[in-house]
């Protein structure tokens, strides 16, 4: 999540639709037993885990546990997949993945379909197993609300971009009930430019039985337990993922604008 201060959220946990039929108990229990057994074999994979394809093996295993579809759209050139090793000295610079954010299955989604750095907000890492395996996969860690380390984490984020490391993003800044949230804040756009890396602006959206749902969304004060209750006992859930064309340029402002039309930011919230 991008480090500056986070918007007031709009977006509460009364936003969430609560009508479709759930799964029944049993159901229930084997999805959090392989959701358990997945958790289990990322931990014991240890640093292996940061390996792409040890990676999206676990967030595919993880949506799977849960029951939930993942449907892939892409606009434009497909990105490459991510070298299980940093791209030597010279090589192109990595990808800028920005992306609106719904939810924290969003993070498990993109990583199912392209293992990638996460720059998250330094309460993930704290978080009991999510935050080890979280700091396993190679999650870079940063305090939204820090004003300081500013300039700090945006050339940290640059140099890992020269690296040839692509990076996910939520310039949103927060969790949103829809793709129409808050604006996208600019910082991480700044790193783009100055590393000279392509961006590629990716949008969420989720659906039960064809409808758009606001199931998933993780919201206000909600904690991660009910959030993960309620997607383990939805049926039908499935997240849509589409990837646009890249962008380029050295104007932080217009990337981020050019980003979030492309996101489709400006749509109407969508509560089914």
């Amino acid at each position: 999540m991008s480090p500056a201060a986070a918007p007031a959220e709009l977006c509460t946990p009364a936003c969430v639709t609560r009508s479709e039929p759930e799964v029944p108990p049993a159901e229930l229990a084997r999805r959090y037993a392989a959701l358990a057994y997945e958790i289990g074999v990322g931990v014991a994979q240890g640093e292996r885990l940061a390996r792409p394809r040890v990676l999206r093996a676990r967030a595919r295993g993880i949506m799977g546990a849960l029951g939930i579809r993942l449907e892939v759209e892409t606009e434009g050139p497909v990105p490459e997949p991510v070298p299980e090793r940093l791209s030597v000295a010279g090589s192109h610079p990595g990808t800028l993945i920005v992306a609106n954010h719904i939810s924290w299955l969003d993070v498990v989604s993109l990583l199912a379909v392209e293992p990638v750095t996460v720059l998250a907000k330094r309460e993930v890492g704290q978080w009991p197993v999510i935050g080890a395996l979280a700091r396993r996969a190679g999650s870079q860690f940063i305090d939204r609300d820090g004003l300081r380390q500013l300039p700090h984490a945006v050339a940290d984020l640059a140099s890992t971009l020269r690296s040839g490391r692509s990076v996910l993003v939520f310039p949103q800044a927060t969790t949103w009930c829809s793709v129409a949230g808050g604006r996208f804040r600019r910082a991480t756009f700044q790193a783009a430019a100055d590393a000279g890396a392509p961006v590629r602006p990716v949008t969420i959206r989720y659906y039960r039985h064809g409808a758009r749902s606001t199931t998933a969304a993780f919201l206000g004060e909600e904690t991660f337990g009910a959030s993960l209750h309620r997607v383990a006992r939805a049926r039908g859930l499935t997240v849509r993922v589409t990837a646009h064309a890249p962008l380029r340029g050295t104007d932080r402002r217009e990337l981020a604008a050019e980003a979030q039309a492309a996101i489709g930011a400006s749509e109407l919230p969508a509560h089914v």
